[in-house]
């Protein structure tokens, strides 16, 4: 089986953080948001995963390569033509067989073995309370019946959640092939969703799959929310002396923490140093410094600098703020 992962975005959403580091190695529940994409790959019999990369694809690759031994091929996009076009490219250079799409800024939790189980051609479902910002699914019989990319008026609120496999995509390399050759683009880009339902025309039948849970990572907000879920499931870290830890949170084992409160629902990354501050909500990455501070519900990147700031701070990697 062949998985295939989309990571050429370029995370407008997340600026300042993706301007110098690419969305899926953004921290979250101590790790990269690409870690977390991966975990439930293990055990599968996967034979190469495909990363679809672009911009600061050097850092995803030098990650991968770095930290996974399965077998990796990364592909340029050339151009940003939605999700569409670049599993188009992940499947142009020879039959593809049995496939597993991802998305890289998605966490699933979800049992693969399962998905991959449920049927020869599977969809990943969730019911939502905002269909029209998603690719939408209608049923009957147990099956997938229709799919729509983000409908003005949607007639189910069962969103597509960026989960999908084909245990032979040779007809969605077909159909994705006619959409590129055509030009036809809906809101402006070559979506996967239009594919899908040229498949159901031609009759495949795909089978759904209620995903409970999955988390985005495309901005702040949901960001910090899957922080959240994240250290809901793991063992929180103790207290370093004269300091005190209100779980959830994650500490990793190399930080710093002087005369501080952290938490709830915070992560401290790799190398982090934390004085004579009050944490909550947040994600503090890797290699900052935050000292005489008092924040909430924010982001600081990879090497940043907080001094003095009390309330939200959002702040790139090699970034400073000073209030003292």
């Amino acid at each position: 089986m062949k998985v295939i992962i989309p990571v050429a975005g370029v995370g407008k959403r997340l600026r300042p953080h993706t301007e110098s580091m690419p969305k899926p190695l953004l921290e979250v529940g101590g790790r990269p948001i690409l870690d977390h994409v991966v975990r439930p790959l293990d055990g599968l019999d996967v034979d190469e995963v495909v990363f679809i990369i672009g911009h600061l694809g050097d850092k995803i690759r030098r990650h991968v390569r770095r930290h996974y031994s399965f077998k990796a091929r990364f592909v340029e996009q050339d151009r940003l033509l939605g999700l569409g076009y670049a599993v188009s490219i992940a499947l142009c250079e020879k039959e593809p067989g049995p496939v597993l799409i991802l998305l890289g800024d998605t966490i699933v939790d979800c049992e693969m073995r399962d998905f991959i189980s449920a049927g020869d051609y599977v969809l990943g479902v969730h019911e939502v309370a905002n269909p029209h910002r998603f690719g939408i699914a209608e049923l009957a019989g147990g099956f997938v019946s229709a799919v729509q990319e983000k409908p003005e008026d949607p007639k189910t609120n069962l969103a597509l959640i960026g989960l999908y496999y084909f245990a032979d995509a040779a007809g969605l390399k077909t159909a994705l092939a006619r959409l590129v050759q055509s030009g036809m683009t809906t809101s402006g880009e070559i979506q996967l969703t239009d594919a899908l339902a040229a498949m159901l025309a031609d009759g495949v039948k795909f089978v759904p799959y209620n995903i409970s849970h999955w988390y985005d990572c495309g901005e702040r907000e949901t960001l910090l929310a899957t922080n959240r879920f994240l250290l809901d499931r793991m063992e929180s870290s103790g207290a370093p002396d004269g300091s005190t830890v209100t779980p959830p949170v994650h500490i990793d084992s190399s930080a710093v923490i002087i005369d501080s409160e952290i938490g709830p629902y915070v992560s401290v990354g790799v190398g982090a140093r934390i004085e004579n501050s009050v944490i909550s909500n947040s994600i503090v990455a890797s290699e900052s410094e935050i000292v005489n501070a008092n924040i909430r519900d924010s982001l600081v990147g990879t090497k940043a600098v907080v001094r003095g700031r009390q309330g939200v701070v959002n702040i790139g990697e090699h970034s400073e703020i000073d209030d003292d």
